[in-house]
């Protein structure tokens, strides 16, 4: 692709936006039309769910949902279904932090936004970038305006509508992200905290380990409030899946090397092993060599079995005890809620196996 000239990326960006919206009809397409009113009612516990497509939002515990972020194709049958339960539908947010940097692109797309919103009967946006962002360079001052400019034009053409944002599991510039995490949560109504992928960049041995391990976990949410955000702005989000690591040595107490894979500057990341979503990691565990161990240091279960080819794996990931044990942290310190990427990892089929398992896991989020 030919290197476009200084600004050439924000002008590029900046006419795409200043085109007529296509979106489909404005009519509303749920059967009752007040269904197409925006929810303006807030819970007390926040659960937020994230849905990637697809019909399986027909068997999401729909009693525990305050919020469906569509990061999947637009469809209305969901946010009928959705409003008929008294839960927001919101869109996905995502923009290059250099383009916002200038204000008129800033404004196109939050203008953008907001008329998609309304035409698909909407109730608010999560905005999701993770992009790299140095501390204090225009992008990173772009970014907090973008959240609150957001914000103040959602509140104002939508009554009762959500803007949230989805940040790292700690504050400490991780993979580059150094935001303003203080001012974009006093923005917004509450930022997402994706506590998973942790190990991302890791700086010491390169072996296989947990996705969000419990100490660590906690210790982001400790840095985010000791920053002085507000506890009840920050959501807790835990993984509906995990990762498979090939080991290249697997040691008799389940030490499992693994092959340097670098990311943002760290030499070793969880890069080197592959997402798997629960209802695949379900479905190993009887044909694993281990069956499912428990991890005490980290809290977290994981599995060994061998390929085809005679490779080792090690696979960790959350499962409804070390997911509870995160929700009980999060009524403790009184935390916004709790949310999950993503609802479509688990297994809606119905057998007997997969409802239990699903059910488990649906309950987790949800602390005593």
């Amino acid at each position: 692709m030919d290197r476009l000239p200084s600004g050439g990326v924000a002008r590029l960006l900046l006419s795409a936006l200043l085109l007529p919206l296509r979106v489909g009809s404005a009519a509303c397409p749920c059967q009752d039309p007040t269904l197409c009113n925006p929810i303006t009612t807030t819970r007390d516990f926040e659960i937020l769910v994230f849905d990637v497509g697809g019909k399986t939002w027909k068997f999401y515990n729909w009693t525990q949902i305050t919020t469906v972020a569509t990061f999947g194709k637009y469809d209305p049958e969901l946010m009928c279904y959705a409003h008929s339960k008294g839960s927001r539908v919101v869109l996905k947010g995502e923009v290059s932090v250099k383009a916002i940097v200038d204000p008129a692109v800033r404004a196109a797309w939050i203008n953008q936004k907001v008329e998609l919103a309304k035409t698909q009967y909407m109730d608010g946006i999560n905005i999701d970038i993770e992009q790299e962002v140095n501390k204090f360079s225009a992008e990173y001052y772009a970014l907090t305006a973008l959240v609150k400019e957001t914000t103040e034009a959602f509140h104002k053409e939508i009554p009762g509508s959500q803007v949230t944002f989805d940040v790292a599991w700690s504050p400490e510039c991780i993979d580059g992200r150094c935001y303003n995490y203080t001012g974009i949560a006093d923005s917004c109504d509450f930022v997402f905290v994706m506590s998973y992928d942790e190990q991302s960049q890791v700086w010491s041995e390169c072996i296989a380990r947990a996705n969000a391990p419990y100490n660590q976990t906690l210790a982001g949410y400790d840095n985010y409030i000791r920053l002085g955000i507000n506890p009840k702005k920050l959501v807790m989000g835990v993984p509906w899946y995990g990762y498979d690591y090939t080991c290249l040595d697997l040691s008799k107490d389940h030490v499992c090397s693994i092959s340097k894979t670098p990311f943002r500057g760290a030499p070793c990341s969880d890069a080197a092993g592959r997402q798997v979503p629960y209802k695949k990691i379900m479905n190993q565990e009887n044909s694993s060599l281990s069956g499912i161990l428990w991890d005490e240091e980290q809290k977290a279960p994981f599995l060994e079995y061998k390929d085809s080819h005679g490779a080792f794996h090690q696979v960790w990931f959350d499962d409804p005890r070390s997911i509870s044990l995160k929700a009980a942290y999060a009524k403790d310190r009184a935390l916004r809620g709790v949310g999950m990427w993503n609802a479509d990892c688990l297994d809606y089929s119905g057998s007997s196996v997969a409802q239990e398992q699903t059910q488990a896991m649906w309950e987790a989020l949800k602390p005593n």
